[in-house]
């Protein structure tokens, strides 16, 4: 075929219309990603001042918080099983509207003035879909990128969660200031956009199978291998990890005898270091290698036993940009490390399981923090993610 031929200048010409379509895509996904947690990041906040506008106590907040994450936990796997049949962004879809729905709810039940056990039981209702609804728009993503740009979206998307994360309480805040209900609406209006910005990928886009034999895979049997649950494990830690900083703020600033206003410094700081990790690893754009894993892990262990020694303000901060440095990285691993080892039609389910690693992590900070006292809290997660971090390091070591 000549350098002249039409035909030649037309493929060329598609090729060429085909890049921005891609990248147009995956921005989208990214945008997707971010406003995915939304609910989850200003849920605090906003479900706190609801609690006080209808009880005159913030402990309502936490409850439907708990409520939210539980259910979070109990419904990823059913509810991922349950869309196998279906597109992956259609599914997706289901799941944000019925999220979005029973946020609604609540802020319709906050105006009216009814019970607090009622807006716990639509919490748990809006959290039910989280899990399932973060394994399909991750599924997605590998129809969207080539494994090679994988990492790099992967860094971005972590950076834009971070950004979520600082932005998310301010919001809730600040509407949540004029009135308890525009902090929810802003939660559902946000939380819907992965809704309308999923790229809409076919019908041939299904959860059940990426065009292999799905009857090879289910003789392959249960997902939770050993290898598989390594990382999981990992990532339970490290959502444990970070959840004792930002929901240990305030105790800590107390605990160095500032006022409750200056934990914003712990979680700040934490929050900058994720981002500029997650740039890091979007402008590598390459997966790491084991042994660069194992040392990003000795380094969060490292930054949790800084702030676990409760020794000073400095080497508090320090653990916490430590801890932060390798936020995005190690969970850029997890989800590469996963998306390798899942059968392909059981993706969704995996990456579900490690939204709900990530929440069981949390839950267990929360318990913890209610439950001992901080210095006997931070130890406590100290030890789990030094335990996460030897057992990653013997694997390393029987495989080479």
């Amino acid at each position: 075929m000549s350098i002249g031929d039409p035909d030649h200048a037309e493929t060329k010409s598609a090729a060429a219309a085909a890049v921005p379509s891609g990248r147009w895509m995956l921005a989208r996904w990214a945008i997707a990603s971010s406003t995915l947690g939304f609910p989850q990041a200003a849920g605090p906040v906003a479900f706190a001042l609801v609690a006080v506008a209808l009880t005159g106590d913030a402990s309502g907040g936490a409850a439907m918080i708990l409520a939210m994450t539980l259910a979070q936990v109990a419904g990823a796997i059913p509810l991922t099983r349950l869309g196998r049949g279906f597109a992956m962004a259609t599914f997706l879809r289901l799941l944000v509207a019925v999220r979005t729905v029973a946020l609604v709810a609540i802020a319709v039940g906050a105006a009216s003035g009814v019970s607090l056990a009622w807006l716990i039981a639509l919490a748990a209702g809006a959290g039910l879909v989280n899990g399932a609804a973060y394994g399909y728009l991750r599924a997605v993503l590998n129809r969207l990128a080539p494994a090679s740009g994988l990492s790099r979206a992967l860094g971005i998307a972590a950076t834009l969660n971070e950004l979520t994360f600082v932005a998310a309480p301010v919001v809730a805040s600040g509407l949540g200031s004029i009135s308890p209900v525009f902090g929810i609406v802003a939660m559902a209006a946000l939380g819907a956009l992965p809704a309308l910005l999923v790229p809409n990928l076919g019908p041939a886009a299904a959860a059940s199978g990426e065009g292999a034999d799905e009857a090879s895979h289910r003789a392959a049997g249960s997902i939770l291998r050993p290898a598989i649950l390594l990382w999981l494990l990992c990532a339970a830690a490290g959502g444990a990890t970070v959840a004792a900083i930002e929901i240990g703020a305030v105790a800590l600033a107390l605990n160095f005898g500032y006022q409750p206003a200056l934990a914003i410094l712990f979680t700040v700081l934490l929050c900058i270091a994720s981002v500029a990790g997650g740039l890091w690893v979007s402008v590598r754009n390459r997966r790491a290698p084991r042994g660069v894993v194992v040392a990003q892990l000795v380094v969060m262990s490292s930054g949790a036993a800084l702030a676990a020694s409760c020794h000073s303000v400095a080497t508090t901060l320090a653990g916490a940009i430590l801890i932060g440095l390798v936020l995005a990285p190690l969970a850029t691993h997890y989800s590469l490390i996963l998306d390798s080892l899942a059968p392909p039609h059981r993706r969704p389910e995996v990456f579900a399981l490690l939204r709900t690693a990530n929440a069981s992590g949390v839950i267990l900070a929360s318990a913890m923090l209610t439950a001992a006292s901080l210095s006997t809290a931070l130890l406590v997660i100290a030890g789990v993610m030094a335990v996460a971090t030897l057992a990653v390091g013997i694997a390393s070591a029987r495989r080479r």
